[in-house]
């Protein structure tokens, strides 16, 4: 699949009947074969139409917003100024007196050392991509990870608030309030954009089923994309991104704690948690 720059000639993603793949996959997936390779084929086909255009373009969000439980703490390992390339030997050292080391960083071996970050910050974008949810996401099918963020505040509230409630829901969870963070951080890379494809690429925004959107982003980061950016589902008018490559984040940052109060069956408050602070008595 040819991909080029917004202004020349766009990337051809092609299926429907009679071209199973057509030019988004070119009759068979790089280093995939046999059924596997059919099935993706298959699910790329029938999430796009007989030809549709997916621009690459650059994206440029200052600050972008994501938002994880509080429960997760930034990785030390990925916050010392130490090279990357030294990291391996770093966790062999380091897991002699530290039996959780490897349950903290995950699956590092993930990621290459040429796209590892590292200083402040660097634990929550790494973790991104080190420990992976089995199900995936939207553009992640659960063997790699993605940072996902989005261009509003209001997106990211809207995002996770469905995808906790979807979990609380499916263990029956009785109610609770869910501490979260509040992350800004720079994006800043050339994405392959599907904003304004939502209607002519329905199945790739299902609101439910991932295997359209899943396949697609395999497809474009198995040929070196760098991410995607998309319409929200759960936000309308909002944006967000999908980001492959963790050097696309920078100036990660911690900048509020957010409570989400889950009542047996949805979220019905979100709220955020300040200091509080002493003010003078009343009169004075």
């Amino acid at each position: 699949m040819g991909v080029t720059r917004e202004g020349e000639a766009a990337a051809e993603v092609r299926g429907g009947a009679g071209d199973a793949v057509g030019g988004a996959v070119g009759g068979g997936v790089d280093g995939v074969a046999g059924g596997a390779a059919g099935d993706v084929a298959s699910d790329v086909a029938g999430a796009v139409p007989a030809m549709v255009t997916i621009p690459l373009r650059e994206v440029v969000w200052k600050p972008c917003f994501r938002i994880i439980p509080s429960r997760y703490p930034p990785i030390d390992l990925f916050e010392r100024i130490a090279p990357p390339e030294d990291w391996d030997a770093l966790i062999e050292l380091e897991s002699l007196t530290n039996d959780r080391l490897r349950d903290e960083i995950g699956a590092i071996s993930l990621v290459p050392p040429e796209e590892r970050v590292v200083g402040p910050g660097a634990g929550y974008v790494m973790a991104a991509f080190t420990h992976l949810s089995t199900e995936g996401g939207r553009f992640n099918d659960g063997t790699y990870g993605a940072y996902y963020a989005a261009r509003e505040r209001d997106t990211a509230i809207a995002e996770t608030i469905w995808r906790r409630e979807r979990f609380l829901a499916r263990t029956a969870e009785p109610p609770m309030h869910l501490d979260m963070r509040l992350l800004e951080a720079d994006l800043a890379g050339e994405l392959h954009d599907l904003r304004g494809l939502r209607t002519s690429l329905p199945a790739v925004y299902d609101p439910d089923d991932y295997r359209a959107s899943q396949a697609l982003a395999r497809e474009l980061r198995g040929r070196g994309s760098s991410g995607i950016a998309y319409e929200s589902v759960r936000a309308p008018g909002g944006e967000c991104a999908a980001v492959f490559r963790p050097r696309l984040i920078t100036r990660c940052r911690e900048t509020r704690h957010l409570t989400y109060v889950w009542d047996g069956q949805r979220i019905v408050q979100v709220y955020e948690k300040r200091p509080y602070r002493r003010g003078r008595r009343a009169g004075r």
